[in-house]
């Protein structure tokens, strides 16, 4: 039996469950459901409460403890420096890494529309696209969010979320990554363990997807040299292209500010996040 850390979310179930079929062993993981300190404080916006670990502290803490073997985690909900005595042991293979749109498509928002985020990533980049579009806070778990999209133009989502719950509302609109750079490891699942719990490790590493998680730790370490829990309106979206990795990132000067975005290629995907989180801190500084 393994105890699998997890919120208590329908997505998070979801992705524990996904979890355990990935490893063979659905009838074998239990899951623990953890209360995180952003599931308490769902009214508050997250740059307040304490930025990325807010949902994942609880849970790192469940597995260092002994009460779960594994937490299984939204990738982009964690911080990028990993807790001593932990190890990120699988990313499986990536979902689709998009922000999407529910309610009215993007071209079609009339003037002065009212867009619901309770990200600063999407707010500068939508503000840079459509710089007469007005913003709301939202925050919740997907369904909150999709019961409370009638009182607004728009929400918005990550399609990965939609597709993993089966949610088929009316009008959606995927944004490429070119369009709205992703966050950090959106899309993608993060299953995290004790460091010297080989048997463990062992068999999360069977479910392992070698080139998901070359981008997503060239993502991370793009978080990381902004400063590992970076609270400014940040992104990046990293792909494999035969041996190469493409990147491109964005980074702003304050939810108010200037979105400014770089790309770049290159083999080492750790060098290659700092390297375009650099570009970007010198844009801001100037």
């Amino acid at each position: 039996m393994l105890r699998a850390a997890t919120r208590g979310s329908a997505l998070a179930r979801w992705q524990t469950a996904h979890i355990a079929e990935l490893l063979g062993r659905a009838a074998d993981v239990e899951p623990l459901l953890v209360a995180t300190s952003g599931d308490r404080l769902a009214d508050e916006p997250i740059s307040a409460i304490g930025g990325k670990g807010v949902f994942v502290k609880e849970v790192q803490a469940a597995v260092l403890d002994g009460r779960a073997d594994i937490a299984v985690h939204s990738a982009k909900d964690l911080p990028a420096a990993t807790p001593e005595g932990l190890v990120i042991a699988a990313v499986p293979l990536r979902a689709d890494p998009r922000d999407a749109l529910v309610g009215c498509r993007l071209a079609d928002l009339p003037e002065g529309a009212l867009v619901a985020t309770g990200s600063a990533r999407r707010r500068v980049q939508l503000r840079g696209l459509r710089p007469d579009l007005r913003f709301a806070e939202l925050r919740g778990n997907i369904g909150t969010r999709l019961a409370k999209a009638a009182d607004f133009d728009a929400v918005v989502i990550a399609q990965a979320a939609l597709e993993r719950l089966g949610e088929h509302p009316p009008v959606v609109d995927v944004l490429s990554c070119e369009t709205m750079v992703p966050q950090v490891g959106q899309g993608a699942l993060a299953v995290e363990c004790r460091e010297d719990d080989h048997q463990v490790r062992a068999l999360l590493a069977a479910i392992e997807d070698p080139t998901t998680r070359r981008a997503v730790d060239a993502e991370r370490a793009f978080l990381a040299a902004l400063g590992g829990d970076c609270t400014l309106p940040a992104g990046a979206h990293a792909h494999v292209e035969g041996d190469t990795l493409a990147m491109r990132a964005v980074l702003a000067d304050g939810i108010d500010g200037r979105c400014h975005t770089v790309v770049g290629e290159g083999e080492d995907g750790e060098a290659l996040g700092q390297e375009l989180a650099g570009k970007l801190l010198q844009a801001v500084a100037r």
